[in-house]
């Protein structure tokens, strides 16, 4: 089964056609000016690849309805177009892609595969604010958590890599946006985000975790408006907020040549990250392999290595070389110790296309 796998981003269309291989056989990056997709463009690019027999499409929300991955039709697209509310920046942008693939390709059968749906199977402790039962009841809050895709697959991929099952995973997606989960048995336990993709690690240009005491008191004091606050949460903060630039890179690099803003940020992204990985660890009861993943996970040697500075008290032992070195899916942990450490490849594309296929498969 050939499968056109659909990942619509804040500046680009990503398609990738897979088959029974881990590479794509085709792939094609489309732009995206004003959350608009170039029909035509998406046709003539389309044209140049085999035919696909199914249509996977990655999801931002899937909120509580869709646990799983779900083979699209109008009422399945109508409640995703309802949950925009609860993702009004990433929603959009997937339903629009959703929109543009179908009228290219309106006889394929298509599959939504969701970020939120990996983190459905957290316990009750792990998803449930401490709010007045009236707001959870009524507007349905509760920690959602984010990045499933990738999470699923970096925890399954960890398995296959140390060739062991039943393994207390701690998975650590490092983007412009991260969040980290704790996995046993392909089961997400629990997880950095929360009913948003603001809450828990320190971000390119979002904030993590803020007291929200500290929003309430600069609401109160008309120190800054709600979009106002909207936009730097999500816009303006993070490494942005304190470094001046979201690109981890640069920040390494001005931190290396003193500039203490650069080294603030730096020892505040570590700090959440180191102590939010023993937050995950904890809630597995200890750790067998540390998986890092995403952007800044898969290429930065540095963050891994600071990261991993303070976890000896869980087992965990960074060989240098091996994590200096590292390419593509790779160990780079000390042998013996008692928790591997893993850079794993972030492969949301192999994730949707196995979600397509046991789907469309079920329904056969």
């Amino acid at each position: 089964m050939r499968v056109l796998v659909v990942n619509a981003g804040s500046s680009s269309l990503k398609l990738r056609m897979l088959g029974d291989a881990a590479e794509p056989i085709a792939s094609a990056d489309l732009p995206v000016e004003r959350g608009e997709i170039d029909e035509a463009a998406m046709r003539a690019r389309l044209s140049e690849m085999p035919a696909p027999d199914a249509v996977g499409h990655r999801i931002v929300h899937g909120g509580e309805r869709f646990t799983g991955p779900v083979r699209l039709d109008a009422e399945v697209e109508a409640a995703l177009r309802e949950l925009t509310d609860l993702a009004p920046l990433h929603q959009p942008k997937s339903l629009a892609a959703l929109d543009a693939v179908n009228a290219v390709l309106p006889d394929i059968p298509a599959v939504a595969c969701f970020d939120t749906a990996f983190h459905g199977t957290l316990p009750d402790a792990a998803s449930t604010y401490a709010l007045p039962s009236s707001w959870r009841e009524r507007f349905g809050v509760r920690r959602f958590g984010f990045h499933g895709l990738s999470h699923a697959y970096a925890s399954r991929r960890a398995e296959e890599l140390l060739e062991r099952a039943d393994l207390r995973v701690v998975t650590c997606h490092l983007g412009a946006g991260a969040s980290l989960a704790a996995v046993r048995n392909r089961r997400s336990i629990d997880t950095t985000m929360g009913f948003t993709p603001l809450e828990g690690l320190v971000m390119a240009t979002r904030s993590g975790s803020v007291d929200p005491g500290l929003l309430l008191w600069l609401l109160e004091r008309h120190a800054v408006t709600e979009p106002e606050m909207a936009a730097a949460l999500e816009n303006e903060s993070g490494l942005a907020g304190l470094a001046g630039t979201a690109d981890m890179r640069e920040v390494l690099a001005r931190a290396d040549a003193g500039k203490a803003e650069a080294q603030l940020a730096l020892d505040v992204y570590v700090h959440r990250l180191r102590t939010s990985i023993g937050a995950m660890a904890a809630a597995l009861g200890g750790l067998d392999a540390l998986v890092f993943t995403g952007g800044v996970g898969e290429r930065s040697a540095p963050v891994r290595a600071l990261a991993c500075e303070g976890l000896r008290v869980l087992g965990v032992s960074l060989d240098a070389e091996r994590n200096a070195g590292a390419s593509g899916d790779a160990a780079i942990g000390t042998p013996g110790a008692a928790a591997a450490v893993l850079v794993v490849e972030a492969r949301e594309d192999l994730e949707i296309a196995a979600e397509v296929r046991q789907v469309l498969d079920g329904a056969a």
